[in-house]
């Protein structure tokens, strides 16, 4: 049954695709005009979070392998410039571009957004992209279009452009890690309880994955190099794009050389764990704050009393509002006291926090990578992250025999690592601090940029023969 419903699905998404790739290639030939440049599709450059980083970092190791090509970033973000972005760059993330980039603003960033998709936001948002690439390229049509934000379904309107396309995947857009959760009807940020608690509707939310998912492996195969940030996701991009000679995992940049240059040493008066992380809903810091709230209710009463740092950034009033209503959950669990949040902190504010904590949290199901918890590690703070996916196949694992940090799922799982950890030695703290950061520095700025360029090198080689 399941190959049945395949099959025909192949067969309309290759006619109808056929039909709309007919159409718009002989909309576009006529007045093609590709620039010797290439343009960075990344609608929201104020993000701050890994994949921002990931971008910058990317367009400085192009920069540095080929100045002589112009640079461009497509953004819906309308008071960005050039200047205001190549110091956001630094401020923000400690990446110094070789020159400003040029800026495409986008107008129509109102299509990708979640809230204009209340149902099946998926698939709106992946058609909404399509919408938005098509204005970005015809107001530039770059030699190399590469896309770093997920956008998968732009690949083939690029390529009808006469683009060579690139990307760099951080999170696949479809998995059967998702399908699966749906068959078993779990309810989570991205599968509603309603549709959980109905067979019917969970089977039909399924028959729609599946034709997503046929969607996708498409529209990705689209791409002439396809970069991953872990494991995990190049396990998954493999099986959905099939383009396994195209695909190469670069593990994401992280400052690890800045961060390893603080002292491992920390207060122990008041033992601080700190929280990475945008405020976005699949990033689970209600449950971080609930362990804590857990932790601190079984801590000895002769222990010192720890404090639970937030950092992140908001993308709007969405994110705005979950930052409120997790004040108020901090209010409510009565831990508000020793609870603090921090909105849009400058990178450098961030070292310094980090430099203070014991302890990094990071809570994400199926993270892609988890930027974040190598800072940590980096920085001398004990990781504490989510069993699965990046943390678990990639990051937090044994250095040289020695622990380098904790695994947990549920809230009590959270709670017992952050209570090891307050019972710890400070001997025993330095001990895996260390581990952590030899481990950390396998994934540094450094290996990203040399993993990169190999990577970039021939593709950009031979897209530059041909203008």
């Amino acid at each position: 049954m399941v190959m049945a419903i395949r099959f025909v699905l192949w067969v309309l998404i290759s006619a109808a695709t056929a039909i709309i790739l007919s159409f718009l290639s002989s909309v576009i030939k006529g007045w093609n005009h590709r620039k010797r440049a290439v343009g960075f599709f990344h609608p929201y450059t104020n993000d701050g979070g890994g994949g921002e980083r990931v971008l910058w970092c990317a367009v400085k190791a192009i920069q540095e392998e080929n100045p002589d090509l112009d640079y461009v970033i497509y953004t819906g973000d309308h008071d960005a410039s050039p200047e205001s972005l190549m110091s956001r760059a630094i401020d923000r993330f400690g990446v110094k571009l070789l020159q400003p980039p040029q800026v495409v603003h986008l107008y129509k960033r109102k299509w990708i957004e979640e809230a204009t998709y209340p149902r099946f936001t998926m698939i709106g948002q992946s058609f909404g992209s399509v919408y938005l690439s098509w204005e970005a390229l015809c107001k530039y049509t770059p030699l190399i279009y590469f896309e770093t934000s997920g956008y998968a379904f732009t690949y083939p309107l690029a390529r009808m452009f006469g683009c060579k396309v690139f990307c760099y995947t951080h999170y696949p857009t479809i998995s059967s890690d998702m399908v699966s959760r749906v068959l078993k009807q779990d309810p989570l940020y991205n599968n509603d309880p309603l549709i959980a608690r109905s067979i019917w509707l969970s089977r039909c939310k399924v028959i729609h994955y599946i034709f997503f998912s046929w969607m996708y492996g498409f529209v990705g195969s689209c791409a002439h190099l396809a970069m991953v940030n872990s494991s995990w996701t190049q396990a998954h991009i493999v099986k959905l794009w099939r383009i396994p000679n195209r695909t190469k995992r670069i593990y994401p940049a992280c400052d690890t050389s800045g961060l390893q240059v603080l002292p491992l040493e920390r207060p122990v008066n008041t033992p601080t764990i700190i929280s990475v992380a945008q405020f976005r809903p699949e990033k689970a810091h209600t449950l971080q704050l609930e362990a804590f709230s857990v932790a601190i209710r079984k801590l000895d009463p002769d222990s010192p009393r720890p404090k639970l740092q937030f950092v992140g950034s908001c993308r709007n009033k969405e994110d705005d509002e979950r930052l409120q209503k997790l004040k108020d959950k901090a209010i409510e669990l009565k831990v508000e006291k020793d609870v603090e949040f921090y909105k849009n902190l400058m990178y450098r504010d961030l070292v310094r926090l980090l430099g203070g904590a014991i302890a990094g949290m990071h809570s994400m199901i199926d993270e892609h990578f988890g930027i974040s918890i190598v800072e940590y590690m980096a920085a001398g703070a004990i990781p504490i992250a989510h069993n699965s996916a990046g943390p678990k196949m990639d990051i937090v694992l044994e250095e040289d025999g020695e622990q380098t940090g904790f695994l947990a799922r549920s809230v009590e799982e959270y709670a017992d690592a952050i209570l090891q950890l307050l019972r710890m030695s400070e001997a025993e703290r330095l001990e895996m601090a260390a581990a952590a950061r030899k481990r950390a520095s396998r994934f540094s700025e450094q290996r990203f940029y040399d993993d990169f360029k190999a990577a970039i090198s021939p593709n950009l080689s031979n897209s530059s023969k041909e203008l």
